[in-house]
């Protein structure tokens, strides 16, 4: 109950928020947003305690095609689920300060109709409840992106988004109804096929290496549009700097990682002759955007572009650590998510304040702002020291960790990915010494702290670097045996 309760009540407070107005959908909201915490955090206690038995729901959905609402827990869901409800509060406290939104109701129900698709991708155990939840994240933050952006380009800019993203879909579908048609019935089931996860797993890796090699590509060409990974990334500069603070968080912060969660749980295990086949290729794509990205992040000049751009170079040390199919890069792929999670959110967080504030993103425009703002230079750069990695922050604890995973793989492939390291210090330090230190602009002398409420936005946030550079155990003995499970399923 507690799984189903998870993924479902967001979408329940979503509906009542249609009928709330004002200050009272504000409330409605957020309330909602951290009871679903709290009930995430109680069933991180239960897990720990007993297991992920009792989180199991298994309900017949289409019993004469052998299609059953399944839904589970397990250590890597687990992990997906805390950083989701973490950062869900969060971004709509965010959205709070935007007082010009129109219509906020309709756009706070749309983040917690987004929460349940996400929820529901992360505990998906049948291939068609994944890809039912799949396509519903995607609904809403088309909306929120589209409807709430102040961009003239917004139409142009959402709609090659979604295309990207739904084409993506497509061929996932493909693969998984070629995949379906092959299984034999379930247990118990009298149907002729099955889509249960287990069912994939065991059919999978009976198909001949050369099927597996074309099913691969279908099943990989979602997750790489969501991640992005190069070269499949030209929605996201512009989506991320143009669509409002809130989506840019959602899907930088949370929806991205569905692309990276999705090749740990039904990429790697499934078609494993695949993977093995496609493992280098996909290391290069990685290892060519790591570069490309932080390249490209040191020449931008808009706050927004450049954390987007420095998105794409940490996605592809992500993928090229689940690709090194070590169990030491699929632990740093987990730790980076949720790292990466709370550094990126963190960090719009910070460009938000300063555009609120100013009028402007555009760096030469800025500088001298920390005279007037200890409080958002503080948290401003303890975000940035975790983005570039800093020891003792969530930042470095992942990245090294895939770094030692893509090192074993291939020593040279190990040297190129880790000079995104090396890059990242240089295009962050340099804005925060322009933006913060920097010569005096014309919005040093009018230029105002955080606020008590902004504060509160980031202690957890703050609170989380530290905890996940500190106690990175917390979430590895989670992991773990779903890691173990899926090397073993690799052959590995």
């Amino acid at each position: 109950m507690l799984t189903a309760f998870l993924v479902f009540f967001p979408l329940a407070a979503a509906l009542l928020l249609h009928f709330a107005k004002g200050s009272a959908a504000r409330i409605l909201a957020l309330g909602a947003s951290f009871l679903e915490l709290a009930v995430a955090v109680f069933a991180a206690i239960v897990y720990a305690r007993s297991g992920p038995t009792g989180f199991d729901l298994n309900l017949s959905w289409i019993p004469s095609a052998g299609i059953n609402f399944h839904l589970g827990i397990d250590g890597l869901s687990l992990c997906l689920v805390l950083l989701t409800t973490v950062l869900v509060p969060i971004i709509l406290a965010t959205a709070f300060r935007h007082e010009e939104y129109e219509n906020p109701g309709a756009f706070y129900a749309l983040v917690l109709f987004m929460q349940t698709g996400l929820l529901g991708v992360f505990t998906a155990m049948d291939a068609f409840v994944f890809y039912f939840f799949w396509e519903v994240a995607l609904l809403p933050i088309y909306f929120l992106a589209s409807v709430w952006s102040r961009s003239d380009r917004r139409i142009q800019i959402t709609f090659k988004f979604f295309l990207y993203t739904f084409i993506g879909s497509l061929f996932m579908l493909a693969g998984f109804v070629y995949l379906y048609l092959q299984t034999g019935p379930a247990a118990g089931s009298l149907a002729a096929h099955s889509s249960d996860i287990q069912a994939f797993y065991t059919t999978g890796k009976q198909l001949a290496a050369s099927q597996q090699a074309w099913l691969f590509w279908l099943i990989f060409a979602a997750f790489a549009v969501k991640m992005p990974i190069f070269p499949f990334h030209t929605w996201q500069p512009d989506t991320y700097t143009e669509s409002p603070a809130p989506a840019t968080m959602l899907l930088s912060g949370i929806m991205l990682k569905m692309g990276i969660y999705g090749c740990l749980r039904w990429l790697l295990p499934v078609v494993p002759l695949g993977v093995t086949q496609w493992q280098q290729l996909v290391m290069v794509l990685a290892i060519i955007g790591i570069i490309y990205g932080a390249i490209i992040a040191i020449r931008q000049h808009d706050i927004k572009r450049l954390i987007a751009y420095s998105s794409l170079s940490h996605v592809g040390l992500m993928i090229a650590g689940v690709f090194s199919l070590r169990a030491i890069g699929l632990q740093g792929a987990v730790v980076q998510m949720l790292a990466h999670g709370v550094n990126v959110v963190g960090m719009f967080l910070v460009a938000d304040a300063i555009e609120r504030r100013t009028g402007t993103r555009h760096i030469a425009d800025l500088g001298g702002l920390t005279r007037r703002t200890p409080l958002l230079s503080v948290c401003f750069l303890v975000m940035l020291l975790s983005t570039v990695a800093l020891p003792l922050t969530g930042g470095f604890v992942g990245e090294f960790l895939l770094l030692a995973g893509v090192y074993e793989f291939n020593m040279w492939a190990g040297a190129i990915a880790g000079l995104t390291i090396i890059f990242s210090a240089v295009y962050l330090l340099r804005m925060y010494q322009r933006v913060m230190l920097g010569p005096d602009s014309a919005h040093s002398d009018t230029m105002t702290d955080l606020t008590g409420a902004e504060l509160t936005m980031f202690i957890p946030l703050i609170a989380l670097v530290f905890w996940l550079g500190l106690f990175p155990g917390t979430f590895l003995h989670l992991s773990e045996p779903t890691i173990s499970s899926i090397l073993t399923a690799v052959g590995r």
